[in-house]
């Protein structure tokens, strides 16, 4: 029995930053000059225009309550420790208010839930978001509670697997399926050119999904779930790491990593499809996570797709950076809203440390009929 992504909601934080503001506030923090044309080329190439954040710390000259100034007006860095309480408080605020919205949103009442699955690699509390949720939205004691951590970009596609498996062996199963990730707690402020990458890339921001077994609405757009994939790239673990640090979780991020998906993807990508019954020409729609502008120009030539092929993903990272696991989930809701055909073949794929590769084939169902769509799609895409 196949299981359906029936809805999905997002949300982001309150702080928004333009891309050129950040990068100047940037500038003004570094030590040298060579480190300064470093932080502007970095920043315009991002391909990103604004991202969110739950600090509110570089508007101000003073500092704020997490990087605060020093006698030279240079945020210094705060320990792990500090970081991780941020996260444990805005993670448990998001998390009770992302779950309430697409409770809203959907079709599910909250005595429905049987099963919730709660994604992060920016930080730790226990009792933790899926504890808050069940607590503060009324749900039942007994739903089942599971944390997939620190797994980074790609943790959206366990959590799904895991959704889809429990309502396999459920048919009654609806489970909540939410990454939440604040990358910016991690912010490192050096010259090291992994850092420089990173601090250009990531923002925070929260995904939710609602998984069940029960058939769609025909007039509802959804996603069957049609089967999950997972590959490591050979010779490339020492390219993306996530770390634990004194002062925050520290990333491995090589300049190389658009280089080796761009060799490496499609014969891999080739592999996992036909394992799930699928040749990469019968693919129609592409829902890849926007690690970086780099990586979406790899991707995009390595599989010879149209150019217009990757267009949402573009339009995710311009709008809202990299949001680590969350974000292949804000590439599939702009897919369903923006639904031109009444169904679709739909490859979704992300990457993280590894370098690890994770591949979903789904099928979009439920969208509008020809002439539905000629009439109610803009041609400008709605994402929000």
């Amino acid at each position: 029995m196949p299981a359906f992504i029936h809805h999905l909601s997002t949300l982001t934080p309150t702080c928004k930053y333009r891309q050129d503001f950040v990068r100047d506030r940037m500038k003004s923090w570094a030590g040298d000059e060579k480190t300064r044309r470093m932080i502007h080329a970095v920043y315009n190439r991002s391909g990103i225009d604004t991202r969110y954040s739950v600090l509110d710390d570089f508007r101000s000259e003073t500092g704020g309550t997490l990087f605060q100034n020093d006698s030279q007006g240079i945020p210094f860095a705060p320990g792990t420790a500090e970081r991780n309480a941020v996260f444990a408080t805005e993670a448990r605020s998001m998390s009770v208010e992302l779950a309430r919205k697409i409770l809203l949103e959907s079709d599910f009442a909250p005595e429905e839930i049987t099963h919730l699955v709660f994604a992060s690699c920016t930080g730790f509390a226990n009792p933790g978001p899926d504890f808050h949720i069940i607590r503060e939205l009324g749900l039942s004691d007994r739903v089942e509670r599971y944390t997939v951590g620190f797994m980074g970009c790609y943790a959206a596609f366990p959590a799904l697997r895991m959704a889809a498996q429990f309502c396999e062996a459920n048919p009654d199963a609806v489970v909540m399926v939410m990454c939440l990730e604040l990358c910016t707690l991690h912010m490192q402020l050096d010259a090291q050119p992994d850092n420089l990458l990173a601090n250009s890339l990531f923002a925070d921001g929260a995904a939710a999904a609602i998984v069940s077994a029960r058939e769609p609405d025909a007039h509802q757009p959804a996603f069957r779930l049609n089967g999950f994939r997972s590959c490591i790239v050979p010779n490339s673990e020492t390219h993306m790491a996530w770390e634990i640090g004194n002062h925050g979780f520290n990333i491995v991020l090589s300049s190389y990593v658009p280089d080796i998906l761009g060799t490496q993807l499609e014969p891999v990508l080739q592999t996992m499809l036909l394992e799930c019954g699928i040749e990469l020409s019968a693919i129609n729609e592409w829902a890849v996570h926007p690690g970086g502008r780099a990586i979406l120009d790899k991707v995009s030539h390595s599989l010879a797709l149209p150019e217009d092929a990757l267009d949402i993903p573009r339009a995710i990272l311009r709008d809202y950076g990299n949001m680590s696991s969350a974000t292949v989930l804000f590439v599939l809701k702009a897919m369903l809203e923006n639904a031109k055909t009444p169904e679709a073949k739909v490859c979704a794929l992300a990457f993280g440390p590894g370098l690890t590769v994770e591949s979903a084939v789904l099928e979009r169902c439920g969208g509008p009929t020809i002439s539905e769509a000629i009439e109610t799609v803009p041609d400008e895409l709605v994402i929000a």
